[in-house]
């Protein structure tokens, strides 16, 4: 009796589920089902008000309240595989939107949906893997959005079946290989967005012809080639973005009446833009954005530019401009951005430019800008960059009055007269470098009224002085036939019309010592560029670009000798390091040494860019590192400051696209500090194992850590101790302050090894995990004073968790520091054999990589 009347009450309770909640093999309970299955309680997304799956915000139904025909899920937490029985069950459905979960696979039966689909959007979650084939089963589809997960391989050939698909967008992910042929079957299309991929070769044939319907396209970002798709058929296209890529030729056929946005920055486009006669080919109404920056382009600016009355973002930095003057741009009363910086720009900036009252961002630099500053009453401008020209006087008082409400100004090297009062030292050293600093005297106010006149009568008795001194300095050493001369002051940047001094010896002085080229003449001593051999560089063109190698492109004084920034000809920005303790080797010894280095190339590594032997000086030309290097970032200066001993002085210059700024929150986070560790890792793995003969990088520490426009971490100074004297090698093998490993302390006959440099890379990982500085901080709690026996107490103890950085904001990371806190107790053993080899210590590293679910969290 009792089994019996327990078996009756169970029957009683599962009718009445199954009477107040979802029938099986129902939309409704297909829905719900999903939803439990991917982590979401079902009670959470509805109001109450009705039991119906149709009620719900999230979910439309047909007329009869019976069929799903919309689910629009995003941003709800689901997570995990699409679970199977599920909504690929749902037989009338038409649109689908899952954008924004973790979401990290299909089902099989998802591919059912392909009879009814019309839209489906599964953007920004953490698929992976290849896009299956299956793809090609909406033949319906009008919208596939796939954006911003991690798919990589080809795309699908099965893409070009979809004959009504009208928006596709796949950027964002790791496609890779060519845009397949029958991608043009998608003779619909109205979008195309293939940005952030890996694609490469060319745009297939026919581009123009098959989709005549394009509205837009966007293929930043990726690795494609060859000569611009002809774009002649496509009379719709509003947006065209191709910047990021390595597309050739002439941009001369791109612009389209209906064209507003047009980016093909950061391309390798060549020829003359001024050719064609704009004034009959083209009308200019509908731009809005052009930016060509960063190419191949020559001639002279569009010559129409001014008929462009709805133009606000105008760039067309670092091309091969002819010389030429300020284009007349004062009918652009809406431009907001304009940034003409190394454009070959020469004569005086016009005053019109004060009409462009909307202006928000202003970039001059690097051109041959002479003349005053103008009177720029530009109320709304923000970003501000005049530096690397020509311009002489006084700053406008209402422009200095301006400069405190801008996010960034820089007026460097130029010939500028202002008073260094008004600006904190911090201010002066990064956005007035190069200017005088002329104060008036403020103890005596009577001398302040007559400072002017005897200020200059003042420079006109020295003048002369100097002129009656140099005079006689001259015919006494004509007299005795000296022919050598130094210079030992600094300077100044030349006009373009001057010409560099060629003959020598020449010497020049740094902020702690002077260095001399035994150079007689200076066009005669060749300067080596690896990849641009038939450049004819010489001693000459490096004296341009550092400006005489003058103080105020000095960069940093390290133990091989002082570091410059210059701009040679052809745009290559470079840091000239010169190793001017001279060298036990010969001349050709030199030359075949850095021959060598030269082919050493890594993503983690400092590019060697050039040489040049100049007399027994040995000079290195490296890349430009844009953001700096981690002692800075870490410890020495708030971001956005710089300091002498950082090879990135150019904090003040605006983001075109290419450089990305570093950002508290960015420097804050452990996925971004894994990153630097995981590259510099990389990088001394690849020397101590992937090179032949080995390399022992000798000094590893925090300064010796770049980061590139990229954010990518570069490891700089390795391979140089062959190339300078025994007595230098000898100092730097013992490493610096705070890195050099124990047994450095024990003997002084002990080489530097690769498990030194694992010693000094563990020094760093303590530093970027813990914030401290390895020499000179607070270690709280406790008595040590080093950074690597304070952290090593710690982990030993099992308290990993004290010495994190405080600053470190992202959560969910916590155990994978603790385990980067072991790693680095690992590499600072006191025994050497102790310490793992650097590719353990890239494998030991990957396996605490930030997962994006940490970010979630």
């Amino acid at each position: 009796m009792g089994t019996g009347f327990l078996a009756c009450l169970l029957a009683v309770v599962m009718l009445l589920r199954c009477s107040t909640s979802q029938q099986p093999n129902t939309d409704e309970f297909f829905v719900a089902d999903f939803i439990r299955k991917m982590g979401v309680e079902v009670a959470s997304l509805s109001d109450g008000s009705s039991s119906s799956v149709c009620s719900w915000k999230m979910v439309s139904c047909d007329d009869r309240k019976e069929k799903v025909i919309a689910l629009v899920a995003s941003g709800l937490g689901l997570s995990g595989p699409i679970p199977e029985n599920t909504i690929g069950k749902l037989s009338m459905l038409k649109t689908l939107d899952l954008s924004g979960n973790n979401i990290t696979g299909f089902s099989s039966d998802i591919w059912g949906l392909g009879s009814s689909l019309r839209s489906l959007n599964l953007a920004s979650n953490q698929m992976k893997g290849a896009l299956p084939n299956n793809l090609g089963n909406f033949g319906e589809l009008e919208s596939l959005n796939l954006s911003h997960n991690d798919f990589s391989g080809e795309m699908p050939v099965t893409l070009g079946s979809l004959s009504s698909l009208r928006f596709l967008n796949l950027s964002g992910n790791r496609f890779e290989g060519i845009i397949p042929d029958s991608f043009l079957g998608c003779r619909s299309l109205v979008s195309i967005d293939l940005s952030g991929n890996r694609l490469n070769g060319t745009v297939p044939d026919g581009f123009s012809d098959a989709l005549k319907n394009l509205r837009f396209l966007d293929l930043s970002g990726n690795e494609i080639n060859g000569r611009l798709p002809d774009l002649s058929g496509l009379d719709s296209v509003t947006y065209l973005n191709l910047s990021g890529n390595s597309f050739q030729g002439s941009v001369l056929g791109v612009f389209r009446e209906t064209m507003q946005v047009i980016d093909l920055s950061n391309n390798q486009f060549q020829g003359h833009v001024s050719q064609v006669n704009l004034s009959s080919s083209y009308n200019w109404s509908s731009l809005v954005y052009l930016d060509l920056s960063v190419n191949e382009l020559s001639g002279e600016f569009f010559h129409d530019l001014g008929r462009a009355r709805s133009l606000r973002h105008l760039n067309l930095a670092f091309n091969r401009f002819s010389h030429q003057n300020f284009p007349m741009l004062e009918q652009l009363s809406g431009l907001e951005y304009l940034n003409l910086s190394k454009t070959s720009l020469t004569g005086q900036i016009p005053t019109e430019i004060s009409k462009l009252v909307g202006l928000k961002t202003l970039d001059l630099s690097q051109n041959h800008i002479t003349g005053h500053i103008p009177d720029l009453s530009i109320k709304n401008i923000q970003v501000l960059d005049l530096s690397t020209n020509n311009l002489t006087g006084e700053i406008p008082q209402p422009l200095l009055d301006e400069l405190p409400n801008m996010i960034s100004f820089n007026f460097s090297y130029n010939n500028l007269t202002l008073c260094a009062a008004k600006f904190s030292p911090q201010t002066f050293n990064t956005a007035f470098v190069g200017s005088q600093n002329d104060c008036p005297i403020a103890a005596n106010p009577d001398l302040i009224r007559t400072k002017g006149a005897k200020y200059k009568a003042l420079k006109l008795a020295l003048a002369i002085t100097l002129s009656v001194f140099f005079l006689i300095a001259g015919l006494v050493c004509l007299a005795f036939g000296f022919r050598k001369r130094t210079r030992s002051w600094a300077v100044k940047q030349l006009s373009i019309k001057e010409e560099p001094s060629v003959s020598g010896p020449f010497s020049f002085q740094t902020d702690s010592s002077t260095w001399v080229a035994d150079v007689k003449s200076a066009t005669s001593v060749p300067v080596v560029i690896f990849e641009k051999p038939l450049l004819n560089f010489t001693f000459a063109d490096l004296l341009t670009a550092t400006s005489h190698f003058d103080r105020g492109t000095l960069l940093a004084e390290g133990k091989f000798g002082p570091v410059y920034r210059g701009f040679l000809p052809g745009g290559i920005h470079a840091a000239v390091k010169v190793l001017v303790h001279g060298s036990t080797v010969t001349e050709q010894e030199a030359a075949k040494e850095l021959e060598r280095l030269g082919r050493i190339k890594h993503p983690n590594l400092v590019p060697l860019t050039g040489y040049c032997l100049a007399g027994d000086q040995r000079i290195a030309i490296y890349d430009y590192m844009e953001n700096g290097n981690l002692q800075n970032l870490l410890h020495d200066l708030p971001l956005g400051v710089q300091a002498t001993e950082d090879w990135s002085t150019d904090t003040w210059e605006e983001d075109t696209g290419t450089i990305q700024s570093i950002t508290t929150e960015g420097l804050t986070t452990w996925r971004f500090r894994h990153k630097i560790a995981l590259g510099a890792a990389r990088a001394l793995a690849f020397l101590h194992h992937g090179c032949y003969p080995q390399i022992v990088h000798r000094d590893v520490k925090a300064s010796s850590i770049y980061l590139d426009s990229a954010l990518e971490p570069r490891l700089s100074d390795f391979g140089l101790s062959r190339i300078v004297g025994a007595s230098l090698e000898d100092e730097i093998s013992r490493g610096s302050p705070g890195y050099a490993p124990p047994e450095f302390c024990e003997s002084e006959n002990v080489s530097a090894t690769t498990k030194s440099d694992v010693y000094g890379f563990g020094v760093v990982l303590f530093e970027l995990i813990t914030g401290k500085k390895p020499l000179g901080d607070d270690y709280p709690e406790e008595r040590e004073t080093t950074l690597v026996s304070w952290a090593r107490t710690l982990v030993r103890k099992n308290q990993a968790s004290k010495v994190i950085d405080p600053k470190i904001r992202e959560t969910g990371s916590e155990t994978r520091m603790e385990e980067g806190l072991r790693i680095a107790y690992l590499c600072t053993a006191d025994l050497p054999s102790k310490r793992p080899s650097m590719q353990q210590i890239v494998g030991l590293l990957k396996d605490i990589e930030p997962m994006a679910a940490d970010l979630l969290k």
